[in-house]
């Protein structure tokens, strides 16, 4: 029985019993960039506390969201995983972050990026109509963080750390919301330092045109 319930028989009164809780989207979001160790989800997530992450690792087991997986040796270990019904909600999450970006603003004193939010805000912000036909390796750094986008015919993977030979690298803050969001142009962006970039820079237009919030 969800902790907290509505007493409404609605589809969407549902979603939000089973995944409303504080935390609980967070939790989804990393486990849709991987497989995860509780200690992942705890560097991941650094503010949760351990007795908030451990009830809702459960509670999103006992609704058949997440599952946990003995690894083999050598890792060894167990990890979280989302099941087939959990990864369903990577299309809510991804509109849910879109609708998101669009209200952030200036990072707040106390608030860090981590890897799995770059990744997923770069599938978030993904768009395949403006990719068209490309086939382009990005990476992107933001300050010790790195992600990387494989773009190919209109569609998008994005992972952590480097590429072999990527075609582009843009390295920058979290100041480069305001290129993402063409509230600044890729020149003046590279005029001002926002971001700096190294490999085929004219395809810093083709980055900014395909990761667009």
């Amino acid at each position: 029985m969800p902790t907290r319930v509505y007493g409404q028989y609605c589809g969407f009164a549902r979603a939000l019993e089973l995944i409303g809780e504080r935390w609980a989207l967070l939790v989804i979001r990393d486990l849709l960039v991987g497989p995860k160790r509780f200690s992942d989800l705890q560097r991941g997530l650094p503010k949760i506390p351990s007795n908030v992450l451990t009830a809702r690792l459960k509670e999103l087991e006992e609704a058949g969201i997440v599952r946990r997986r003995a690894q083999a040796l050598p890792a060894g270990g167990v990890v979280y995983e989302l099941t087939e019904d959990g990864r369903e909600l990577e299309e809510t999450a991804i509109a849910l972050g879109r609708w998101g970006a669009k209200h952030l603003g200036a990072p707040r004193a106390d608030e860090i990026v981590t890897d799995d939010s770059l990744a997923m805000a770069l599938r978030t912000i993904f768009r395949p109509e403006a990719a068209g036909h490309d086939d382009i390796g990005f990476e992107l750094h933001v300050g010790e963080i790195v992600v990387n986008a494989q773009v190919h015919d209109g569609t998008v993977v994005v992972g952590r750390g480097t590429l072999p030979a990527p075609d582009l690298v843009v390295e920058s803050g979290p100041e480069i919301r305001a290129l993402m969001a063409w509230e600044i142009t890729p020149k003046e962006a590279l005029a001002n330092g926002t971001v700096r970039v190294r490999g085929k820079r004219a395809l810093l237009d083709r980055f900014v045109a395909i990761f667009r919030i």
